[in-house]
């Protein structure tokens, strides 16, 4: 069985919204019921686990049960850091469950084609991530803002989530490396020196983090809705 982490414990600061990121509207849903919508409705997911921030939970738990998602098993707090929520995550994963997703609820318009692509890779090599080329020309800087080093764009890739791993590389990288400080989980896993493979996603998989991020979205959701 695959199980997905779904990561709704962020405050989107950033945002300078009235509401937890999570619960930001993107058209008529808030973007956490967007990715939860699409992963709920997916075959290859047999479970799901919301991790919630303490401050925030009443007010997404209420938001999310509006909605009939009945592959959700359990919410679960999460921690200081991100690593520190998608490992309380791990810990509810099922006991039979061998694989496992994560996602950020901050991306709501995860295709369920990528979702695919992104589970089938992963279970050929062990661990796979959807991302895509950077667009702009990347350059490495010294400390006062001095370039060091345009970057190959060729080589480069921008990390997306879903990540998807099987359990016991994700359980072993966490307690190995789970103080060092990351900013996904392909990283902890790399650490473990295992081959985590690139599957290329989508440009339209943007995760919100600012408000130029909602006008994009608010645009995407617009040109979905078109599409239908």
């Amino acid at each position: 069985m695959l199980s997905a982490i779904v990561l709704a414990a962020g405050k989107g600061r950033r945002l300078n919204a009235a509401v937890p990121k999570p619960l930001v509207r993107i058209g008529s849903k808030p973007a956490v019921v967007h990715s939860l919508d699409t992963l709920n409705k997916h075959p290859g997911i047999g479970e799901i686990i919301v991790v919630l921030s303490l401050a925030n939970q009443g007010k997404i738990i209420k938001a999310i049960k509006r909605h009939s998602f009945k592959k959700i098993k359990v919410f679960v707090l999460g921690g200081r850091r991100r690593q520190d929520s998608v490992y309380n995550g791990l810990r509810a994963v099922s006991k039979d469950s061998d694989w496992v997703l994560i996602h950020d609820s901050a991306r709501p318009f995860v295709d369920s084609r990528f979702i695919t692509k992104v589970i089938q890779a992963a279970k050929k090599s062990g661990s796979a991530i959807l991302a895509v080329k950077p667009k702009a020309t990347i350059k490495s800087c010294l400390q006062g803002g001095i370039i060091n080093e345009t970057l190959d764009r060729g080589k480069l890739w921008e990390a997306q989530t879903p990540q998807v791993f099987k359990k016991n590389f994700l359980l072993e990288a966490y307690k190995k490396y789970s103080r060092d400080d990351v900013t996904d989980d392909a990283s902890l896993v790399e650490k473990l020196g295992k081959r985590v493979k690139i599957v290329e996603g989508d440009y339209s998989n943007i995760k919100i983090t600012t408000c130029e991020d909602l006008l994009v979205a608010g645009l995407i959701i617009k040109r979905k809705s078109h599409a239908v």
